[in-house]
Formats: structure tokens, C-alpha cells, sequence
């Protein structure tokens, strides 16, 4: 096989900086461009030092844009659909990483972000990079559309149980400082989060609409961040009638007995019974599980916001766009203790 180019738009973010971990380590992948306004001309290990020694790169800015075969975009949300337009056949294949081509209605987009989505009539041409549910649709993909880190979780341990739950499903979510981006406001600062556990979002979370795109279910979710730096966990409140554990476990099995990034974790003994996120940091696992209680369901999933809720997860993408081997660059299965 032959290696293609590959540029990272938004390369001095965390996302950036793990794509860049993630895509310089690929046998079939070369990084030639790390794009950044702010950083332009700066070492890229200056700010990615766990780069050091295995990049030269320096970031260069997007209005020096290049040809890549390629393109990963890591950039705040509004300005993704910008580049997109802006792009044209400078890059075949476009993974994009924020939310503007993530919701399919313009109106829904409207209602979440609170203005009209500045390119509706490319949203059409995105599809979603959600490899458990989008495999076959990925594979001639040539604009992909990576859900955001807590709505990829939620899908995952909810899709399973669209038809056996009720319509009506409440989210609460946590999620690690890491979560707030390289560039976070004085409300992220250590002092201010430090042994915090801050409810930033209590109605209305712009994930829940792509929960429901995804699931077809009603869903209500609320985030807060807690004190870790990595690590997303939802936590998925439904109801059911007449389902037993058995049910639930057959379910999840059914829809991910073959994926290779999804494990269902629902035991009775032990010190992680259910998903917990801190033993993912730096994967591409989605960790499942599920308790029953009478007509009470909880779904839980977790994953590295940064990883599965991110990079990595758009890595997998593009593995299944090349025809390579899914697993390819993304073999690190965590440690433990950490």
C-alpha cells in the first residue's frame, strides 16, 4: 500500500495534538502540514512534547493551505464550514471533526447553536463517522462528519435499545477538563476547577440532538465537568417494560459482538463492574454496559474524549475509507494501574 498525505487544520488544540500522535505513528499515512493561526512558525513539539523526537514539523498557517489526500479539521465550531467551501479539490476526502456538519437539519442546527448553519447545502454530502452504525456508507465516504465525544458515547450505549425502551431518555453526562479545549475561558483555570464537580450544562445539551438524529429517541441530557483530564461516562436513564438483564445483554451483544472498538462491561463483582473512563485514556474503546431494576434501564458508555470521543475515532474512519485494516495505528489498549 501507498502512503497518503495527510494535513491536521487546528493542529495546535488537543484534538489536533492526538491526531498528530496518531497519524505520525501510522504505517500508511504521511503528516505534511500542521496548520494553526496562532501558531504559525513554532516547533509542533513545542506544544505536543510527547512529539519529541518523532516530528520536525512546525505549524503553518491555513492560508497557506495545501494539497493533501487528506484533510483532518480540528477547529472551533463555524469555522470548519468556512474551510469546507473554501477547500475544494485541494483535498479529496475531508474528516471534520467539529460540529458544523454533524446535524442533518439546518433548522435543528439553528435551534442548538443559535444561528443558521452557515453551509446547509453541504451537509448532504457528510456522512457520519460513526463506524459502528455508518461502516458501509464510510467506505466511499469523501466528506465525514465525526460526532462530538459524549454523543458518540450516549449512541453507542443507546442504539442497541432503540425499540426495547421507552421513547424518552434522560443523559447525564461527565466529562474531563480536556473536554473544554486547549484555549478554555477563566472558568477552566486549575484554581476555579480543582475539586469541582460544575454542572455547565443543565438543559439542553447540543449533544442531545445528535442523539436523537442517531437513535430516533427523545432525549434530555445534562454535562458537568468533573476534575479529570480526560475521560467521558454518560450515564443513560430509560424505562421498559418486561425486559430482563438476559434481554439487555442479548441486545448489546447483537449489535457489538464483532465490533473491535466496542466492549460490553456489565459485571456483578469486581472494581469496574461498568465503564469507567479513566483506564481508556489514550484508546479507541467504547466501553458499554447496562443495569435493570424492574421497568428501570440505565445504559452506561465511556471513552477518551480526546480518543474515541475524537481522534482516534476519526482514524478508525479513515481506515475503513482506505480499505485497510480497521485496528491499523490503533492498537494501544490502555494501562492500568494509572
Amino acid at each position: 500500500m501507498t502512503s497518503i498525505s495527510a494535513g491536521v487544520v487546528g493542529a495546535a488544540g488537543y484534538i489536533g495534538g492526538e491526531l498528530l500522535r496518531l497519524l505520525i505513528a501510522h504505517p500508511e499515512v504521511e503528516v505534511t502540514r500542521a496548520y494553526s493561526a496562532s501558531q504559525q512558525g513554532k516547533r509542533v513539539d513545542s506544544l505536543h512534547p510527547n512529539l519529541r523526537g518523532h516530528t520536525s514539523l512546525t505549524f503553518t498557517h491555513p492560508d497557506e493551505l495545501g494539497s493533501h489526500d487528506v484533510l483532518f479539521i480540528a477547529v472551533s465550531h463555524g469555522k470548519a464550514a468556512e474551510l469546507v467551501q473554501a477547500i475544494g479539490p485541494a483535498a479529496p476526502l475531508v474528516v471534520d471533526l467539529t460540529a458544523d456538519f454533524r446535524l442533518k437539519d439546518p433548522a435543528v442546527y439553528e435551534t442548538y447553536y443559535g444561528s443558521a448553519h452557515p453551509a446547509p447545502d453541504l451537509l448532504a454530502g457528510f456522512t457520519p463517522g460513526l463506524p459502528e452504525r455508518h461502516r458501509d456508507a464510510l467506505r466511499t465516504a469523501a466528506r465525514i462528519s465525526v460526532p462530538g465525544c459524549m454523543a458518540n458515547a450516549a449512541i453507542l450505549a443507546l442504539a442497541p435499545l432503540a425499540g426495547i425502551v421507552d421513547q424518552d431518555v434522560t443523559i447525564d453526562a461527565k466529562i474531563g477538563s480536556s473536554g473544554s479545549g486547549a484555549t478554555a475561558t477563566g472558568m477552566n483555570l486549575h484554581s476555579e476547577r480543582s475539586g469541582a464537580m460544575r454542572v455547565f450544562a443543565a438543559v439542553r445539551h447540543r449533544h442531545e440532538a445528535e442523539v436523537e438524529q442517531e437513535t430516533g429517541l427523545r432525549v434530555r441530557m445534562t454535562a458537568t465537568g468533573v476534575e479529570a483530564v480526560r475521560g467521558a461516562q454518560v450515564l443513560c436513564h430509560a424505562t421498559a417494560s418486561g425486559v430482563t438483564e438476559n434481554d439487555l445483554r442479548r441486545a448489546y451483544r447483537t449489535a457489538y459482538g464483532n465490533e473491535p472498538f466496542v466492549r460490553i462491561v456489565a459485571q456483578r463483582r469486581g472494581l469496574y463492574r461498568l465503564p469507567e473512563p479513566k483506564i481508556l485514556a489514550g484508546t479507541n474503546f467504547c466501553d458499554v454496559g447496562f443495569a435493570v431494576d424492574g421497568d428501570r434501564v440505565l445504559a452506561v458508555a465511556a471513552l477518551d474524549n480526546l480518543g474515541k470521543g475524537g481522534a482516534s475515532n476519526a482514524l478508525q474512519c479513515l481506515n475503513i475509507r482506505m480499505g485497510w485494516a480497521e485496528s491499523t495505528g490503533l492498537g494501544f489498549v490502555g494501562l492500568h494501574p494509572i
